[in-house]
């Protein structure tokens, strides 16, 4: 059965018309449905093992997410199903992010995340361990092979310090995944969609993924820090540059694995190479702080 035929006969839709590719997905194949005079996106994909991605986990934060008032409605679900309501809203871009009134915006919507989704959680969800999820990704490529083996070991070398330097964490409910794509502005408020890698985390690793997977200068992410911890920014900056760094290894780490296995149709190897080149600048800006 091909996917149009799939979602055509999804028990949620009564007549399921305009079918239409989504861009701009990177790990799932998304569509957008209309069912009378209602819109829907329609996420297909099943649990990716290799990525530590299960949908059961999606599932429940999406549903939080939605009582939350963080994301849109969860219509359906059934296996490699998720139907959600369409919004009517514009996705956020890199430069988008880096605007001074969007940023403020946009780390009020992570606080929000981090204090206020748990109250909403109704089910156990995973935790997203950034150190171990790269050694996982790390010991895939080795046992599997790839074009840049001889590049892990030192990445590993480097995890190792920044685990040292990050110390305690507090355990908050975090998206994992906050890439421009995954932010969007209704022209009244924003929503945060994508929650497959969402889990328990340190507020530092959303904080650090936010700004570095957007470009944020130095200035913004202090700006960022002062705004998230008020009085308490100065001391989380050392910890902060460390899951920079991190954040930035398990995005470049993921796009390696992605090489391999992922059947989208989506340039890896230019993401593996720009997550990369980002990655050596936040672990130098590190090394010499």
């Amino acid at each position: 059965m091909n996917t149009v035929t799939r979602i055509e006969q999804l028990n949620c839709f009564s007549n399921a018309t305009e079918i239409q590719p989504l861009g701009g997905g990177i790990t799932n194949l998304n569509f957008t449905v209309r069912d009378g005079t209602n819109r829907y996106v329609v996420r297909i994909g099943d649990d990716i093992p290799e990525h530590g991605v299960m949908r059961w986990n999606e599932l429940a934060l999406s549903q939080a997410a939605e009582a939350a008032g963080i994301s849109p409605a969860v219509v359906y679900h059934e296996p490699g199903v998720l139907v959600l309501d369409f919004l009517e809203a514009r996705t956020f871009s890199e430069e988008d992010v880096r605007d001074p009134a969007n940023l403020t915006r946009t780390i009020d919507l992570v606080a929000s995340v981090h204090r206020n989704l748990g109250s909403h959680l109704i089910s156990p969800i995973l935790t997203f361990w950034p150190y171990q999820v790269n050694r996982t990704y790390v010991t895939r490529l080795l046992a599997q092979g790839t074009n840049h083996t001889t590049l892990l070991p030192e990445l590993m070398a480097e995890q190792d310090k920044l685990a040292a330097a990050t110390g305690p964490v507090n355990l908050v409910i975090g998206h994992n995944d906050l890439l421009a794509a995954n932010i969007m502005d209704d022209g009244e408020r924003l929503w945060l969609i994508d929650w497959e890698y969402g889990g328990f985390n340190t507020p530092l690793f959303d904080l650090a993924g936010l700004a570095g997977n957007n470009g944020l200068s130095e200035q913004q992410e202090h700006g960022m820090l002062e705004q998230y911890f008020s009085d308490n920014s100065e001391t989380n900056w050392r910890p902060y540059q460390a899951m920079k760094c991190a954040s930035l290894m398990r995005e470049t780490l993921w796009s390696m694995v992605s090489e391999q296995h992922s059947k989208i149709d989506f340039d890896y190897a230019d993401y593996t190479a720009e997550n990369l080149a980002r990655l050596r600048v936040a672990l130098n800006d590190f090394a010499n702080t």
